[in-house]
């Protein structure tokens, strides 16, 4: 280094022109020196992770401040729909056996208190028999109750805690049928079992298809409705508020659409689903309506070109009594009906329409209705109605 007195002298003897042009580049240099230091310290403040021109810098949060959720943070997954629970079997059939009794006790508790006089007159019998009919079992099985009735207490005798035994005994056997009244829900050859549900208006049957639904769900069964009853506008609305509550989907068409089309469709798309039940609900036509009728022969024929129908079931209400086996023989000659459902069977003492259709008919009933609650609709059980009739 050169002595300061020497820089000095070297300094004054240097032309002008030199000293500006030493001074101009110290500038240069200081300028980038401040730009560099500029540019490292925005550097620091810009925002990473691949923000874009323009982002904005979040002030930032207090100590303790909620923070505000991570818009690059994956959004939660939507929350499985809530379903209903529905009741099973064995828990409503217990339930339901007390609503039948009490519904009920009207006709176990006047024959028992008619056949355990101490004299059974001809008078007696009379008025069993008009009590029976009274209670819808029908003329023909009324007086062979009877008679059976009076035969065994001639001949066994019995008393008064006896009665009720030999009562329960006749009334089982006539209640009883030698056919299954197990629901066929089960198709062949690995396709959906088919349930054509059929019936007049006002007899509850698009209820009964909902109900019938919740109570296969339960069963662990996967089931698939199809809205066919197209005249009612409500119908398809109904049927799809009841599937909804369960988790059960609905195929519909068209207001005032095909009937046989919309139930083609349901049973077309259980067998794409791999579904066990495919439940198709008609609409409620009137008997003595045969173009209907004949359409509803036609809704069976167009299903079978796909799958076998398993179960046909007439809806009948139990509080019409025998106007309701005028509708039963007509339902039966257009489709081959195979169980009955009697609905409403807790608002009527005239439980004996359940011997009377079965006699009928030669069919089954598969199921009843009891309530207007959505799980009421339980498997039928000779020896528990007979039970209930009694123990009211």
């Amino acid at each position: 280094m050169l002595p300061l007195g020497a820089f000095h002298d070297w300094m004054v003897a240097m032309p002008m022109e030199y000293l500006y042009l030493i001074a101009a580049l110290a500038v240069v240099v200081l300028g980038g020196l401040v730009g560099l230091v500029t540019t490292r310290r925005r550097a620091r403040l810009r925002p990473r992770h691949g923000a874009g021109e323009g982002a904005v810098l979040a002030p930032p949060t207090a100590p303790g401040a909620p923070t505000a959720p991570d818009a690059t943070a994956a959004a939660p997954a939507p929350a499985e729909p809530e379903h209903d629970q529905p009741e099973s079997p064995a828990s409503r059939l217990v339930r339901l056996r007390a609503r039948l009794a009490r519904s009920q006790s009207g006709l176990g508790r006047g024959l028992l208190m008619l056949l355990s006089r101490d004299r059974t007159g001809a008078d007696v019998w009379d008025d069993i028999e008009d009590t029976l009919i009274t209670a819808d079992v029908g003329v023909a099985p009324a007086g062979e109750l009877v008679e059976r009735l009076r035969t065994r207490l001639r001949v066994e005798g019995a008393d008064a805690a006896q009665v009720k035994d030999v009562l329960r005994e006749e009334l089982l056997a006539l209640v009883h049928t030698e056919a299954s009244r197990d629901l066929q829900v089960t198709g062949a050859d690995g396709s959906p079992g088919v349930v054509l549900v059929v019936g007049v208006n006002g007899t509850g049957k698009t209820t009964t298809v909902g109900k019938l639904a919740r109570l296969l769900v339960a069963e662990d069964k996967q089931v698939l409705l199809g809205a066919a009853d197209t005249f009612r506008a409500a119908a398809a609305e109904q049927l799809t508020t009841w599937g909804a509550r369960v988790g059960v989907d609905v195929v519909r068409g068209p207001e005032g659409g095909d009937p046989a089309s919309v139930a083609f469709d349901a049973v077309h798309e259980g067998i794409d689903r791999g579904v066990d039940v495919v439940i198709i609900d008609t609409a409620g036509r009137l008997q003595n309506k045969a173009g209907l009728m004949d359409e509803l022969g036609k809704v069976k024929r167009v299903i079978e070109k796909q799958a076998a129908v398993s179960e046909v079931l007439l809806v009948l209400d139990a509080t019409t009594g025998q106007n309701g086996l005028v509708q039963a023989r007509v339902f039966a000659d257009v489709v081959d009906v195979s169980g009955i459902v009697l609905t409403k069977l807790d608002g009527s003492a005239k439980g004996g329409i359940v011997v009377a259709v079965q006699r009928e008919l030669g069919v089954p009933v598969k199921l009843v209705g009891l309530g207007e609650g959505p799980d009421d609709l339980t498997a039928f059980d000779p020896g528990t109605f007979v039970d209930a009739l009694l123990d009211g």
